[in-house]
């Protein structure tokens, strides 16, 4: 594989947004216009809450990867050298049980209704294996010794952490948290909407 090719696999990324928001605040609303309450955004506010917390974690945005990582071992004046490239998909979640009544600010004279939100939890890479593609040289080396078993191993760790890192980097994170705040302003306005009520509704991360 020429340089060009791997340079193209290492920047290679594939976003996927998952609009689970979407069924979360349309749960939320057949749930809530079933209820008895007062009418006030306070009270409607809670009961959100509450119907969020009961879901636990929101995954508003998974992101597919791909690591190239090139590892190389020399041994008896002998050198073996792969070159792996690894996919994998990483989920960006929301603990909503972290989200507390303090964390609900109604401002009256803006008519707008705050949230404030924890950080996401990043959870994977799920690796792809059948995705995985390896190019290996040196295989006198490699047949005489454990050098690809070392390097295999090498470049799967190696991998992985580069794949948390390009999940980490600016753009999917600045994805992740528009389609959480999307999300919970979603579940939050809808109520409201529904009771007659003329409100802004806002998500922040803290």
């Amino acid at each position: 594989m020429g340089t060009g090719g791997v340079k193209q696999f290492r920047t290679a990324m594939i976003l996927v947004l998952i609009l689970v928001g979407m069924g979360a605040g349309l749960w939320w609303l057949e749930r809530y216009t079933n209820r008895q309450i007062d009418g006030s955004v306070e009270t409607i506010a809670t009961a959100s809450l509450q119907g969020l917390r009961e879901q636990a974690r929101l995954v508003p945005f998974v992101a597919r990867f791909v690591a190239v990582t090139t590892s190389e071992q020399s041994r008896f004046g002998l050198s073996a050298k792969q070159t792996m490239i690894l996919p994998g998909l990483v989920r960006y979640e929301l603990d909503l049980n972290q989200i507390t009544a303090r964390d609900v600010a109604w401002d009256e004279k803006a008519k707008t209704l705050t949230v404030y939100l924890p950080p996401l939890i990043l959870t994977g890479p799920e690796v792809d294996l059948k995705g995985m593609q390896v190019y290996d040289g040196g295989g006198i080396l490699m047949a005489l010794t454990d050098a690809q078993k070392t390097l295999d191993e090498a470049n799967k760790d190696r991998g992985q952490r580069e794949l948390l890192a390009q999940a980490r980097s600016v753009v999917p994170m600045n994805l992740a948290r528009d389609a959480a705040r999307s999300a919970i302003e979603r579940s939050f306005a809808m109520p409201l909407r529904a009771a007659g009520i003329d409100a802004r509704v806002t998500a922040q991360f803290k």
